[in-house]
């Protein structure tokens, strides 16, 4: 797949998710909008019935108990009003600006009379009628909210906005929330022309999170669908990247198989040219030069066929273990005895320190020997000087600990946790002295993990590289 029609897809899957987490986004705020307002309407139709009943226990409690009031006053009221009368008619017998301010002066004498009379009889909000009734009031409140089905922590007070005080509160703890962010009632409304009436504040401190778990199922969904979304872009970006990468290393592995095939089928083909040939003489001597040389080149055909077919039995889940109890350290030395000849001919060397003192392992003979040579083939492989490989084992607490160390390039940090990939090589630009077809510790790792053991690496470029391969002693392997 080209790079533009990658990163157009990229791009177009990108906008694609952020407009549908936006709509999902917006469609989640109008939902929460929709329930605030159905719970203000709630809350309000629930309150008027509260409100009205709190009215109805006050005057039945404090205006019915002061018509003694009004009949003590009840003459009073009616000099008054026949005051107002008289002044009324001499009003339309006005004949001087003097006699028009004595009867303004009269009326308003009168007036402050009358003023005073209400006050008498309206008294000023009883505060005790609210103290005395608080676990009324929030039994009120309470019972009235859970029949509208408003489940959630309330908190409720009364003010008094003629001396600004706040007469009662359920329990104290939010005295500026209740002035600020509260609803507001009117109580007593009627209470006197010369009073305020006194305010029934209820608050709300968990609103937000009552509204939100009123919107859960709403909320689980979207929640699930932003999931669905975002698992789905990476997803789609982590499987275009995958494949790309795939294919670019299929490609590789293409070209180097190619390379590698080809030069000794090239060899075969000259050798076989060369035996078939009329005009070169030929002795003992050179028949048995270039049969070796065509045997040699067959077993590296062999030995590259063979990798690839492990790697095919592994990819497809079909490698199976033929266990057997071993003993590692014959399994290592003879790896090291078929090596050291190649190390040799490097002018380098394979030094043991097997110092376990319990090598046994339940594994299968064939797989772990291939294990071994190949850590050894990469260790002689990936080499500039010459070679010096030290394999050592130790015990662990409850397993076999292998080192395979050598002297070689080193691997940087970031290709450390790449090289275990199947088909994976690391590049050193255009230089190809290092041939490969990036299978063979994708199939140590593989081995290794089937008899439940663990294979890592410790390497600095230029310093040489570690690798360590755990393999458990007492496990049952399946």
């Amino acid at each position: 797949m080209k790079k533009k029609v990658t990163s157009g897809i990229i791009i177009l899957v990108t906008f694609a998710s952020i407009g549908l987490l936006f709509i999902q986004v917006v469609w989640i705020k109008n939902a929460v909008k929709v329930k605030e307002a159905t719970f203000v309407r709630d809350v309000n139709q629930t309150m008027s019935g509260v409100v009205f009943t709190i009215n109805k226990l006050w005057y039945r409690e404090i205006i019915f108990n002061r018509n003694n009031y009004y009949y003590k006053y009840l003459g009073r009221f009616q000099k008054y009003d026949s005051i107002n009368r008289d002044i009324c008619k001499s009003m339309m017998n006005i004949s001087s600006a003097d006699e028009f301010s004595q009867i303004l002066y009269k009326q308003k004498k009168v007036n402050n009379a009358i003023q005073d009379l209400w006050r008498q009889y309206y008294r000023p909000v009883d505060n005790n009628f609210f103290t005395g009734h608080k676990e009324l009031i929030d039994s009120l409140i309470g019972q009235a909210l859970l029949r509208q089905n408003i489940k959630t922590k309330y908190e409720f007070g009364v003010y008094n906005p003629t001396n600004n005080s706040m007469i009662i509160q359920k329990t104290g703890r939010y005295p500026d929330k209740l002035l600020r962010n509260s609803f507001v009632y009117n109580l007593m409304s009627i209470n006197s022309p010369f009073n305020f009436p006194p305010k029934l504040l209820v608050y709300f401190p968990d609103e937000k999170a009552y509204l939100i778990s009123r919107l859960y199922h709403l909320l689980f969904v979207s929640f699930i669908l932003f999931l669905i979304i975002i698992g789905s872009f990476s997803y789609s970006i982590f499987t275009i990247k995958k494949q790309k990468k795939l294919s670019e290393m299929k490609n590789d592995l293409i070209n180097n198989m190619t390379h590698e095939f080809k030069t000794p089928i090239s060899t075969i083909s000259l050798a076989c040219e060369a035996l078939k040939d009329k005009d070169v003489k030929k002795s003992d001597e050179i028949y048995n030069s270039y049969i070796s040389v065509i045997d040699e080149e067959n077993k590296r055909l062999g030995t590259m066929a063979e990798h690839i077919l492990r790697s095919a039995t592994i990819e497809s889940g079909k490698l199976k273990l033929n266990l057997s109890l071993l003993n590692m350290h014959l399994i290592i030395s003879s790896a090291v005895n078929s090596k050291q000849i190649n190390a040799e001919d490097k002018d380098g060397h394979i030094e043991m320190e097997l110092k376990a003192k319990n090598p046994s392992v339940e594994g299968d003979k064939i797989q772990l020997t291939n294990v071994i040579n190949n850590l050894l083939d990469n260790a002689l492989k990936y080499t500039l000087k010459d070679p010096i490989i030290k394999i050592s084992t130790k015990d662990l607490q409850d397993g076999l600990l292998i080192a395979v160390k050598d002297n070689g390039i080193g691997i940087s940090k970031a290709n450390q946790k790449k090289i275990f990939e199947k088909l994976f090589r690391v590049h050193i630009g255009n230089r190809h002295d290092f041939k490969g077809f990036g299978l063979g510790l994708s199939y140590v790792k593989a081995v290794v993990e089937h008899h439940q053991g663990k294979v890592t690496v410790e390497s600095e470029p230029e310093k040489g590289s570690i690798f360590y391969v755990y393999l458990p002693t007492k496990k049952n392997i399946l």
